[in-house]
Formats: C-alpha cells, structure tokens, sequence
C-alpha cells in the first residue's frame, strides 16, 4: 500500500512510520520542512505548506490511506485542508488520531479534536477515528518541568497514560484496514493519580520534591477530576510509565520526541 503519515517526524509519526515499514509499504512522511540530509533513503519525503496546501495534492495523489498525526493548537485548518484535498484524489482512508475525553471535556485543544472528528464524519471519505489516552512522554515532560522547583506542582487528578509505540502499532493496523469509522478507544494499562506517577518519577530520576496536588477552577478540570479522560474497560496499553522510564537512559532530560 502506499501509505502517507502526516507529522512523520513527530513522536507518534516517527513510530508509526517505522511500524509500517518492514510490511513492505510504500511510505511517505509528511513534513512542513524539506527532507534533512541524515534522513536519505526511505521512507519517501514530502514537504507540504499546511497554510496554502503546497505540496498535498502531489503527496496525496495514488495514496491509499493516510495516517493523519499532525495537530495544531489554532484550529483544523490541517483536516480541512486535508478532506479538500482527498476529496479531489481517490478518497484515500484517512485514518486519524484523538483523544479519549474529546466529548466529555471542554478543554480548548479537545474541542479542537472533536471538531476534526466531526469534520471527517461528515466529509463522506473513508475515515477512521481512534481516540487514545495521554501519552507516557507528555506526563513525564510536565515532571520534568515541575521538578525544577523544590516543591512539585501536579493535577490532583487521575490520569491513564499510554505508551507512543502502543499506539502507533494500532494506527498501523487500521491503516492497512478497512475504513471502520470511530473505532474502540485505547487506554494505558493503569489508572494511577498524577502524584503517584509524580513520586514513581522522582525516585527513578534520584530526585527530592516535596509534590503538592493541586485543583484548578473551571469545568475542563472538574471533567478531568471526574475522570472524563479515563477508559478504564479498554485498558489495553502493554507497557506501565515505570516500563517507560526504564527504557531512557536518562528520563529528566529526554524530550518528548524521545531524544536528548
């Protein structure tokens, strides 16, 4: 199949990306920015201007599935652009990725998410919709910034994350599927509060804080608090936050990409 995965080098669509190579797919990752010279070879490279569309309709053209992993925090000019241009292409499967909570949270970035959603199904291409929950590394990077303080601010809240490579494999899988619409929601292998996964942190880094929970007005965190952003019934993550941090050789200063 020839498979588009935009956001290619994010921390999803890198994995996603790798994934689906040693299937034999023909994959192209997506980028505002022109190929690196370290990135030579395969997979293939498109740089697409999501402002004007440069770029898309030549990227598009023969594909049969794309996996959509790049996000904006100004709107959904990507997925509008994007059903624009799929629409005067074949129809390729557009296979996109949300969050669990979109619906039952009414935080600016989940609007956002759900707004997409609602584009897509409305869009009359073949789409699917997985929604996924925080993933590991964006817990541990707000750690990381919290513990630069001697006390550590965390969400007196629970939270479910799930490992990036969890969930690249399943976008991998639904790609190579059949359109099936909002698929089940896919959650991480536990329930735990900020301030436990907060303590699990520090004791791995080798660090002191004093952590101190704290609540926020407004009724995005009371949908949090309530735990609007858990699946609890689909927990099917394989790897725990602690399997995570074991993986980096050094989890205080990694980003979020996974690099140093």
């Amino acid at each position: 199949m020839k498979i588009l995965v935009t956001g290619g080098t994010g921390a999803l669509g890198r994995v996603v990306v790798d994934r689906l190579l040693p299937d034999g797919h023909d994959v192209t990752v997506v980028s505002r920015r022109a190929r690196p010279e370290r990135a030579a070879g395969t997979p293939g490279w498109a740089t697409v201007d999501w402002r004007t569309g440069t770029g898309l309709d030549a990227a598009i053209d023969g594909a049969d599935a794309v996996v959509h992993c790049a996000t904006s925090y100004r709107g959904i000019d990507l997925e509008r652009r994007l059903v624009e241009t799929a629409r005067q292409a074949d129809g390729p499967h557009i296979v996109y990725i949300s969050i669990v909570g979109v619906d039952r949270i009414p935080f600016p970035y989940y609007r956002l998410k759900l707004a997409a959603e609602r584009l897509l199904a409305d869009s009359g291409l073949p789409h699917t919709v997985l929604r996924a929950t925080q993933f590991h590394g964006l817990v541990r990077e707000l750690f990381a910034l919290g513990s630069r303080s001697p006390v550590m601010p965390v969400l007196d809240m629970r939270v479910q994350p799930i490992d990036v490579t969890d969930v690249a494999g399943r976008l991998a899988e639904l790609a190579t599927g059949q359109p099936a619409g909002r698929v089940t929601d896919m959650g991480g292998p536990e329930v735990r509060t900020v301030r436990d996964l907060a303590r699990t942190y520090l004791r791995v880094t080798g660090r002191r804080r004093v952590v101190a929970p704290i609540r926020l007005p407004g009724k995005a965190f009371r949908a949090f608090r309530a735990g609007g952003n858990l699946t609890p019934g689909h927990a099917v993550g394989t790897v725990t936050f602690e399997d995570y941090l074991r993986r980096l050789s050094d989890p205080a200063t990694t980003s979020y990409r996974g690099v140093h």
